[in-house]
């Protein structure tokens, strides 16, 4: 059937990065029904079934490995090849400091390629069957980070902005499709992904991002920030003179 589904009419559900946190707060946040099935694709088979054991509804893995860019195709196809898909969430991801990209120029290179790359090749490949199918809805977890990228974390902020960019694309190219895009913009999220940096101002947690996605979906929301401020907040970035941002530490 035609149409944008809503959080309760979620019967099958596609987590890209299976074992994010984010991901994983979303998924509980979405309260899922006994008879829905959750489709959790990354790579770490042990955080995945713990995942699974939280979670009161079916639960398959899939492997799954944002820069191995060959395989997409055919994880989308296994995820797809049971019936449609009404949500796919976009949440497999890498953070390294500046600090150790700069000298590490293939590290660099594999954010990349995760943050980036492997999300454009993966979520053109699922748009493809939720076009097909003539409705779902793809969540696509951006950053803070992409309005203006820092010296201190340049490529990573880098690979949100060009997700962002890509996101708010897809979203205009599915209009009247059927289909539609919910991007995030969370601001520093303390986690496993953050551990040992210092929480920067307006930092939140992967559950407090997991139900504002929830909400975000009920409201069939376009852009999400969490916390809310952020959305004010990003446009004080914007208007900081380039000397200035320079200077900026964090």
């Amino acid at each position: 059937m035609r149409g944008i589904t809503t959080s309760c009419s979620y019967r099958r559900v596609l987590l890209f990065g299976g074992a994010s946190e984010i991901g994983q707060q979303i998924l509980a946040a979405l309260h899922l029904p006994p008879d829905a099935e959750v489709l959790l694709a990354g790579r770490d088979e042990q955080r995945m079934a713990a995942a699974a054991d939280r979670l009161a509804c079916r639960v398959r893995t899939l492997q799954y490995d944002a820069a191995a860019l060959g395989t997409h195709q055919a994880v989308i196809d296994k995820a797809f090849a049971d019936g449609d898909v009404d949500l796919v969430i976009s949440a497999a991801g890498l953070l390294a400091g500046q600090d150790v990209l700069d000298g590490d120029s293939e590290r660099a290179g594999l954010l990349v390629q995760t943050n980036l790359t492997g999300q454009v090749t993966t979520m053109l490949a699922a748009t493809a069957r939720l076009r097909a199918q003539g409705h779902g809805t793809i969540v696509v977890l951006s950053s803070v980070a992409a309005i203006r990228p820092r010296r201190a974390n340049f490529v990573y902020g880098a690979t949100k902005a060009g997700l962002d960019a890509f996101a708010r694309g897809l979203a205009d190219s599915l209009h009247g499709s059927g289909v539609r895009v919910l991007l995030v913009r969370p601001g520093f999220v303390i986690g496993r992904m953050t551990r040992g940096l210092r929480p920067a101002p307006l930092a939140t947690t992967p559950a407090v991002v997991g139900r504002a996605v929830a909400a975000g979906l009920a409201r069939e929301s376009a852009v999400v920030w969490v916390p809310p401020v952020l959305r004010v907040f990003a446009v004080a970035l914007r208007l900081i003179p380039r000397p200035v941002w320079r200077r900026l530490r964090r």
